[in-house]
């Protein structure tokens, strides 16, 4: 059980997002001969982010086509402008039934699982239980090799803690299937990152590590007493009303409704089926399942100051640079669009899923994007497009003319391995 301190009065707070996060939901229709659908959802009130360019859902639909083609079995984003759903989808969310992919599917949405175990660390920051230039030692002692590692440097991938999915998917389905129906305990995993020594002093240099939200899990748990799947129920799913978001670890499958996974190989061949596993080699830096309407509302509501402080959500923007189009914060991304705009969010990768989510500052628009494969950075740089059609209103064809370097190839599973 959760105390009423530790749900920090969710159940007050919680029932007035109600009001302003929901949006209509939807029954699945059927598709289309081509395998689309679009609906849109009545408006809601204006806000700032009426100065921004309508979103542009003929290219948001090409964007998706666009995927795809590059070889992902389906594709679908929804944008929430003021209240307005907008939802579009493209191609199968089963290759084997030809069911076309919906926004109401379920999926694994990966890394966006690290904004979660952000913002309850930033909540334990609030209620005064963490500080994050704290030594992360100091709460999990003899962990970590350096006492000089802090929390914020986890939270900002600056810690120089060496990602070991760079080693444990160097070779993609081999190494997926090595650990599909795998249980690893967090020690266990942070001890495959100290087999390799750190890779820069702490603070002193940006490198992407899932190890560092392995450790963020492991904070959640010794700071709650409780688990992470219970921290982020009764913080932040219960309280927005995230009723396809779940937590399952180690279960293996995608409750009701929702998409399936497909894996590549790494040499052409057929597609794996990445559907069902645990996700235990990611767990609190990957392993939230959840549908593009929680997302949507998730960042919105992060956004717009209900689920921590303004003081920590200012925290949670002070950027580190990734590239010249990208900044990370704690556990949160900004990306820089075509039109001069920034929005926040996060991506997700896991086997057979990409995923875009993100929000404007004020948190009255929002577009999360997902795509059934992975193990395709073609396919992940085509995605990004749903950021410029959902925020700038341009045609999705002016990013694809940009330098897919704006984007990284591997975000979230082994970035330090080049595939092209």
């Amino acid at each position: 059980m959760v105390s009423a301190m530790t749900v920090r009065g969710t159940a007050t707070w919680g029932v007035a997002l109600l009001s302003v996060l929901a949006v209509t939901a939807y029954d699945a229709t059927a598709a289309a001969a081509a395998g689309e659908n679009s609906r849109t959802a009545r408006p809601g009130s204006a806000s700032a982010t009426d100065t921004l360019a309508t979103p542009d859902i003929v290219g948001l639909r090409e964007v998706l086509r666009t995927a795809v083609s590059q070889g992902a079995p389906g594709a679908m984003a929804r944008i929430v402008d003021n209240g307005t759903a907008h939802n579009v989808a493209v191609g199968v969310a089963d290759r084997a039934t030809g069911r076309a992919i919906d926004n109401v599917d379920r999926f694994r949405a990966g890394s966006v699982t690290k904004s979660f175990s952000a913002v309850v660390l930033l909540q334990l920051v609030d209620e005064g239980a963490l500080e994050l230039d704290n030594a992360v030692n100091a709460y999990l002692p003899g962990l970590l090799p350096d006492d000089r590692i802090t929390v914020r440097h986890v939270l900002s991938h600056r810690s120089g803690l060496y990602d070991y999915t760079n080693d444990m998917f160097a070779n993609t389905v081999p190494g997926f299937e090595a650990v599909r129906n795998k249980v690893f305990s967090y020690q266990e995993l942070v001890n495959l990152s100290l087999e390799k020594p750190l890779g820069n002093a702490p603070g002193a240099a940006y490198s992407y590590s899932n190890t560092n939200f392995v450790v963020a899990g492991m904070l959640i748990e010794k700071l709650t007493g409780d688990s992470v799947s219970a921290a982020y129920t009764s913080r932040i799913i219960q309280p927005l009303n995230l009723r396809d978001t779940s937590y399952v670890h180690p279960t293996t499958t995608i409750a009701g409704r929702h998409a399936k996974g497909y894996l590549p190989p790494d040499q052409p061949g057929a597609l794996v089926d990445s559907t069902e596993q645990t996700v235990s080699w990611a767990q609190s830096a990957g392993a939230i399942i959840s549908s593009t309407r929680d997302l949507d509302n998730f960042f919105s509501a992060l956004f717009r100051g209900k689920l921590m402080s303004a003081a920590q959500l200012t925290q949670m923007q002070q950027w580190v640079t990734v590239n010249s189009t990208q900044g990370y914060g704690l556990g949160l991304r900004r990306r820089d669009l075509s039109c001069g705009i920034s929005v926040y969010g996060h991506t997700g990768t896991v086997q057979g899923y990409y995923t875009y989510a993100f929000t404007s500052k004020d948190g009255a628009r929002t577009v999360t994007a997902l795509a059934n494969t992975s193990n395709n950075g073609t396919v992940l740089n085509t995605l990004a497009g749903t950021l410029e059609s959902a925020f700038c209103g341009k045609p999705a064809k002016n990013l694809m003319s940009r330098s897919t370097a704006t984007v990284e190839q591997y975000e979230d599973i082994a970035p330090g391995i080049a595939r092209d």
